[in-house]
């Protein structure tokens, strides 16, 4: 009994200290996505430049965290695989706090020259990189303490970090463009959400530091896997690819309906603070969703319920647009929830214990950060770019609707083809006997 409450004990500390760590993690991230837009034109990052190339530099700094996340994403789940998941959790938190700090307090053109930009676009780099790497063991760290019946209501936890995330950054930073006016500080009033974000580092580190290393890692110290990146090709690239897929659609929503919907909205005149609106409310019924279908993955398994996200997806792609285009404040928000609630949350929910159980111990970290990342460059970065440029081409939304149902397509065939995880046992699958001498650790 006393053990059971201990058990009880920690996977509730974990959990909370993935949820804390990944909200940070996302707040970090997506202020910068907040502050894109302005960048060029109120601080003098690009002084001296061709605005064109300035505006293109910008928008390669933004899009370079989308490419650095795979890239941490496999190299963080190397080394959390070999040393484990607390350690990397704790430096992730580091690198993007810090990153973040650093763009805060970063001279401009007029103080240092062409560094300006340059040394911009290694911050957003170590943004990127940082969250690549804590999603996977943020919500491995919670599953593999997780009671085998909760799984996926506790791998659901972290996950509200996106929404908490976003939400915290778009009020805070249109909180400070409302309420100050500019030059009321030394620097740029920009700057302040990413000054703020050290506080949360201290937080977060302090309640990181207090969870042990997961049971999971410590029953397989002795049988740890050398290369977990090349075991996986051997052993596990069927489920690799598999995730990849199924990451598709959901990432491709989440970033269509956040990013690209702002632009679309200016190309039909459409107040921004209303698509703003939209999504803060969109965000806030999403917090409490997540942990709905997080249990209900319990109940009916991981697939039922992100199939049930994937296919509302592309079921609603043309509708949603259609809503919006009416230019009404009620359609736009009622467009907007519905995509993200029923559609997005519907796949990211479930989305850590899937892909956690899909992979083994010894490479679970890596493995799951590779089919959570690697879809994201296309998926996420690439896509605001494409779907722009259809825009543009076609002057209508038909092109970014059809986007969405393919990716719909892909995310559901993926997902369809994948074993159902709910109920597996979270053990190690090799024996000391099965597992090449040259892959056990020193």
């Amino acid at each position: 009994m006393k053990s059971d409450l201990i058990q009880k004990s920690s996977a509730k500390r974990a959990a909370v200290s993935s949820f804390v760590g990944t909200s940070i993690e996302w707040y970090d991230f997506f202020i910068f996505n907040a502050a894109t837009a302005l960048l060029l034109f109120q601080d003098p990052f690009f002084a001296n430049v061709d605005p064109t190339k300035g505006l293109l530099f910008l928008l390669g700094t933004y899009s370079v965290g989308f490419i650095a996340r795979p890239i941490g994403g496999i190299v963080c789940g190397h080394f959390g695989d070999r040393f484990g998941r607390k350690r990397l959790l704790v430096m992730t938190l580091l690198i993007t706090g810090l990153a973040t700090f650093m763009i805060g307090v970063l001279p401009n053109h007029n103080l240092i020259g062409s560094a300006a930009p340059w040394l911009l676009f290694a911050f957003r780099f170590a943004q990127g990189f940082s969250v690549g790497g804590e999603w996977g063991g943020a919500v491995i760290l919670t599953v593999e303490y997780a009671p085998n019946h909760r799984m996926g209501l506790y791998g659901s936890l972290p996950q509200m970090g996106v929404p908490i995330g976003l939400l915290a950054a778009n009020l805070i930073f249109f909180g400070i463009i409302d309420g100050l006016p500019e030059g009321v500080l030394p620097f740029s009033w920009w700057r302040i959400p990413f000054l703020l974000s050290i506080l949360l580092v201290f937080l977060g580190l302090y309640i990181r530091l207090s969870v042990w290393e997961s049971p999971r890692f410590e029953e397989i110290k002795h049988k740890r896997s050398t290369l977990p990146l090349l075991d996986i090709w051997r052993y596990h690239r069927r489920e690799a690819l598999l995730s990849i897929g199924a990451k598709v659609a959901e990432n491709g929503v989440f970033y269509l309906y956040t990013v690209f919907l702002i632009a679309y909205g200016k190309y039909i005149k459409l107040n921004p603070r209303i698509i703003l609106m939209a999504i803060s409310v969109a965000a806030l019924l999403i917090i409490a969703a997540i942990p709905v279908y997080g249990l209900l993955s319990d109940h009916f398994g991981r697939k039922r319920v992100y199939l049930f996200g994937s296919i509302f997806a592309g079921l609603f792609a043309f509708p949603s647009f259609w809503l919006i285009q009416s230019g009404r404040t009620s359609l736009v928000l009622l467009s907007v929830v519905l995509a993200m609630v029923l559609g997005w949350a519907a796949m990211y929910a479930p989305q850590a214990s899937f892909f956690a159980e899909l992979f083994e111990t010894q490479v679970r970290y890596s493995g799951a950060s590779l089919g959570a990342q690697a879809a994201t460059i296309f998926a996420g970065g690439l896509m605001q770019i494409v779907a722009v440029d259809q825009l543009k081409r076609t002057n209508s939304y038909w092109p970014v609707a059809l986007i969405i149902i393919v990716m719909s397509i892909i995310t559901t065939v993926s997902v369809t083809l994948a074993a159902e995880t709910r109920n597996k046992q979270l053990g190690p699958k090799y024996q000391d006997e099965d597992v090449p001498q040259n892959k056990i650790a020193a």
